[in-house]
């Protein structure tokens, strides 16, 4: 049996690992919080489960703020690191529960979290999810980040603010194209921040929010997209000085 036919083991035990850990947390948590009806804790699905969600925990917040803080940080983080959708939902959550300065902190910290989390799990086992899933905008991302490897925390900041590439396969795609990790980490917390203020400010008026569709408006998307620009700015710039600087040397060879 060859190499590549057996049973990945270590990376079963891994995932296992990793999945344990949250539960235990989460376990820790429940086992720390008074005797209730907890049937209400559930991921919300639309912004109705999101409402009723909100309204029982806010109940709990006051008086076990620690232990929300915790479930929080570990259900955000675990479906940031095993790419589950609804995280958006969890956003809106943090803005009903925390307001605006300490929602925006919380989602910025469990979001780079998690997405830290996914980096360094798709560095040890992603590779072959990646290749399967995503062979184009692999090797589109692969020829990008070579090419503004001396400006790369602008590129990623760009990547960051603007949906030019969806953040999960950032997520995964970074380490497999050799993106260094504190590059990672500074372009994810910092480029999240504008998301997650949007976010988190819609959360607080939760119950004037009639889809999804009403978190962007135009003047939300312009300004991520204004932000987007000036971060990715000096990338532009440092390849034109470049250009600039090769056209004087081609014309002293060739005289």
């Amino acid at each position: 049996m060859g190499r590549e036919d057996r049973f990945p083991v270590w990376e079963a035990a891994l995932l296992a690992g990793v999945v344990a850990a949250f539960a235990t947390g989460l376990v820790g948590v429940y086992l720390s919080m008074p005797h209730s009806d907890y049937s209400f804790l559930k991921l919300p699905k639309n912004l109705q489960e999101l409402q009723i969600l909100t309204d029982h925990l806010e109940d709990y917040t006051s008086d076990y703020t620690v232990q929300v803080l915790v479930g929080y940080c570990a259900v955000y983080i675990f479906m940031q690191t095993f790419m589950i959708p609804g995280t958006i939902f969890m956003s809106l959550l943090a803005g009903a529960l925390f307001g605006q300065l300490g929602g925006v902190a919380l989602v910025v910290f469990a979001a780079t979290a998690g997405a830290s989390s996914c980096y360094f799990l798709s560095k040890l086992i992603g590779k072959p999810l990646v290749f399967s899933l995503w062979p184009d905008k692999l090797g589109f991302f692969q020829k990008q980040v070579a090419k503004r490897r001396e400006k790369l925390l602008n590129y990623m900041l760009f990547l960051r603010v603007t949906p030019t590439l969806p953040n999960t396969f950032i997520n995964l795609a970074s380490p497999i194209v050799d993106v260094p990790y504190h590059i990672f980490f500074l372009a994810t917390f910092i480029g999240l921040i504008p998301a997650a203020y949007v976010t988190v400010r819609a959360g607080i008026a939760l119950g004037d929010l009639s889809s999804l569709s009403d978190l962007y408006d135009k003047q939300s998307i312009a300004l991520l997209f204004l932000i987007g620009v000036v971060s990715v700015t000096p990338t532009l710039l440092g390849k034109n000085e470049k250009q600039q600087g090769k056209a004087p040397e081609m014309v002293a060879s060739s005289s």
